[in-house]
C-alpha cells in the first residue's frame, strides 16, 4: 500500500569516480546495472508483500476482526517496531525540531493514520481487489491539487489519464448496476477516502523528506497516527482481544511484513531506480492481490469490472509517464 509517494531524499550515484579511466566507467557502469536489477526486484517484492497483506487483512475481516481493531495493532505494532530498530541500527534517525512536530502530527493523522484505516475499512466492505485500485485512484487526487492548489496545467495526456482513472473505477467498483452500488457504497466511499488520504500523506512527506531521512518522515508519522488510533479507539484494546494463533500470525504479518519490511523495501529499492519506475513497478500490487483473492477467498470480478481495473492501472501508468517524479 505504498503507491506512487515521493519517497526520495537524493540520488543514489554522485559523480565522485567521474574522472577515473575507461576501466572505472565500466565498473561503475556495471555496478549501477547491478544496484539497478536489486531495485526492481525491491520494489516488486514489496508490492507482493502489500497484496499479501490486503488479503491477510481480508481473512482477519471474515474472522470478526474489525478495522479499528486491526487498524490500531497495525499502527502500534510497525511504530513499536521501527522504533526498535531504528534505537538499535539508526539511533541518529530519531532526532527532530520540536517545531516540527506539528507537521508530523499532520501527517501522522490526516495523512499516513488517515490513509491506513479508510484501506483496511475498504477492504471489510469491498473485494480485496477493488479496494486496492481504488486506493490507486490517489495519484489522481494528487494530480488535481497540483492544478487547483499549485497552479499548474494539467497536458492533455494528463487529462486522459484522469478520465480514463474515473470511467475505470465506474466499472470496476460496479457502478453500473445499481443494486451493487447501493450495497456497496460504503466500502467505496471509504476506498475513495483512502485515495484523497494517501494525497494528502504524499503532499506531507514529499515536504518533510526535503529535511529528514525516509525512515524519520515514516516513524514519526506512523508515531502519530498510533496514538490517534490509542486516543479514538480504546487504548491498547485491540491488543488484549482473545485471538487465535493463526489469527495472531497474520496480525504479526501485517504490522511486520505488511507494513514495516515492505515499506523498508520500497524505500531501498526506490533508492537505486527513478521513482516514475519504481512506481509502474508497484502496479504489480493490484494486479497480485486481485489473483490472491480469487485463489485463497473466492472474490471473483465481473468482466466489466476486470477491464476498469486495466483502465486504472494503465491510467495510472500514464499519469506517471506524463508527470515524472525525479
Amino acid at each position: 500500500m505504498f503507491l506512487f509517494s515521493p519517497l526520495v531524499t537524493g540520488d543514489r550515484y554522485t559523480n565522485e569516480h567521474s574522472s577515473g579511466g575507461a576501466g572505472s566507467r565500466v565498473t561503475n557502469a556495471g555496478y549501477e546495472q547491478y544496484e539497478a536489477k536489486m531495485g526492481y526486484l525491491y520494489v516488486a517484492l514489496a508490492a507482493l508483500l502489500f497484496a499479501v497483506s490486503g488479503n491477510a487483512s481480508k481473512f482477519l475481516f471474515n474472522a470478526g476482526i474489525t478495522a479499528f481493531q486491526l487498524i490500531q495493532l497495525r499502527t502500534t505494532l510497525a511504530c513499536v517496531g521501527l522504533l526498535l530498530w531504528l534505537l538499535a541500527r539508526h539511533a541518529a534517525l530519531l532526532r527532530i525540531s520540536t517545531k516540527d512536530l506539528p507537521y508530523f502530527a499532520g501527517l501522522g493523522i490526516f495523512g499516513i493514520g488517515s490513509a491506513q484505516f479508510f484501506y483496511l475499512f475498504a477492504i471489510s466492505k469491498i473485494n480485496v481487489a477493488a479496494a486496492i485500485l481504488l486506493h490507486y485512484t490517489g495519484p489522481v487526487f494528487v494530480a488535481l491539487y497540483a492544478v487547483f492548489v499549485q497552479k499548474r496545467k494539467l497536458g492533455a495526456g494528463s487529462l486522459v489519464a484522469v478520465s480514463g482513472t474515473l470511467i475505470g473505477c465506474f466499472l470496476m467498483v460496479g457502478a453500473y448496476n445499481l443494486q451493487v452500488l447501493s450495497l456497496n457504497r460504503v466500502g467505496i466511499g471509504g476506498g475513495f477516502l483512502a485515495a484523497i488520504a494517501f494525497a494528502v500523506y504524499s503532499i506531507f512527506s514529499e515536504h518533510g523528506m526535503r529535511k529528514y531521512s525516509p525512515w524519520t518522515v515514516l516513524f514519526y508519522g506512523m508515531l502519530f497516527a498510533a496514538l490517534m488510533w490509542n486516543i479514538l479507539y480504546p487504548p491498547l484494546d485491540a491488543i488484549f482481544h482473545p485471538y487465535t494463533a493463526i489469527q495472531w500470525a497474520w496480525i504479526g504479518f501485517v504490522g511486520t511484513f505488511g507494513t514495516i519490511i515492505p515499506f523498508g523495501l520500497y524505500f531501498e529499492g526506490i533508492r537505486r531506480i527513478k521513482p516514475t519506475h519504481a512506481s509502474l513497478t508497484a502496479t504489480l500490487e493490484p494486479i497480485s492481490a486481485g489473483v490472491i483473492a480469487a485463489v485463497f477467498l473466492g472474490e471473483m470480478m465481473a468482466p466489466l469490472q476486470v477491464v476498469g481495473g486495466v483502465m486504472v492501472v494503465v491510467s495510472i501508468v500514464l499519469l506517471q509517464f506524463k508527470n515524472p517524479q525525479r
